[in-house]
């Protein structure tokens, strides 16, 4: 009874079914299966470091550029996969959202789930490479990255929840966030440090959470250090918009079964 009457409860169920779900149907019929995780930022890395280190070097600090690349495409392809999951996911299950009430949040938060998964496999072989180059890593440092991934969820959660909503509305929204994905791609400290950045400038550039977000990847995991206070305003802008975003949602969600 009280898994009937509970709120959280019935979010919580029906997210994880709706995650396995997900899971099942995406690879499923995959002759590779759950090493599609890594190809895709592997394939990309392969790329870069040709480029980077053989036609445009990048000064990296001393650590190798497949290292350095890695550490930010990793947690790159979770916004780049999930964000457009989470965009589609009330608009792909309209029929189901039009005929039975249940938290329709629960999509979208699948959505993303589902990108963790794939996000943990390339995240264990990213431990793999640092344990491979010899790269020291202190463990007080390894304390951070709880912190640094729950900043890194909150942001995809406001950004995915919000999107599935206005989705909805707009059908514009897919192709416009596939845009500004590409865009924000090149704004964020992926292909090169964040010591490119002209010192004057820096506060607005990690006004961009994802710019702090990969950089306190790239110090904890590769650089043997702590994050820096670029962490803060990552934190601060991911929970503006989460909750930005979550209030939208909630605002409009009554709308959905009569516009879908």
């Amino acid at each position: 009874m009280i898994a009937q009457t509970n709120p959280f409860l019935k979010l919580r169920d029906l997210t994880w079914a709706w995650t396995l779900r997900t899971l099942r149907g995406r690879y499923q019929q995959s002759a590779l299966g759950w090493l599609w995780a890594v190809v895709q930022p592997v394939a990309t890395v392969a790329i870069f470091a040709v480029v980077f280190t053989r036609i445009v070097p990048v000064d990296t600090g001393g650590v190798p550029y497949i290292l350095f690349s890695y550490a930010a495409v990793v947690p790159w392809t979770l916004l780049a996969t999930s964000l457009p999951d989470m965009a589609m996911s009330l608009v792909q299950n309209m029929n189901l959202v039009g005929k039975i009430y249940f938290p329709r949040e629960a999509l979208p938060i699948a959505a993303l789930l589902a990108r963790i998964a794939d996000f943990g496999i390339s995240f264990v072989l990213l431990i793999i490479l640092v344990i491979l180059y010899g790269i020291p890593i202190s463990p007080l440092g390894l304390l951070f990255l709880p912190l640094i991934f729950l900043i890194q969820i909150t942001l995809l959660l406001g950004l995915g929840i919000g999107a599935a909503a206005l989705n909805v509305f707009y059908r514009d929204v897919d192709p416009l966030l596939k845009l500004v994905i590409q865009v924000w791609f090149y704004a964020s400290p992926i292909l090169y440090p964040v010591i490119l950045v002209p010192e004057k400038w820096q506060w607005l550039y990690f006004l961009n959470p994802m710019a702090g977000i990969i950089a306190a990847y790239r110090d904890v995991l590769i650089y043997n250090r702590l994050p820096g206070e670029y962490l803060l305003p990552a934190a601060a802008v991911s929970l503006v918009i989460f909750l930005l975003g979550y209030w939208f949602f909630k605002r409009v969600e009554y709308q959905f079964a009569d516009i879908i």
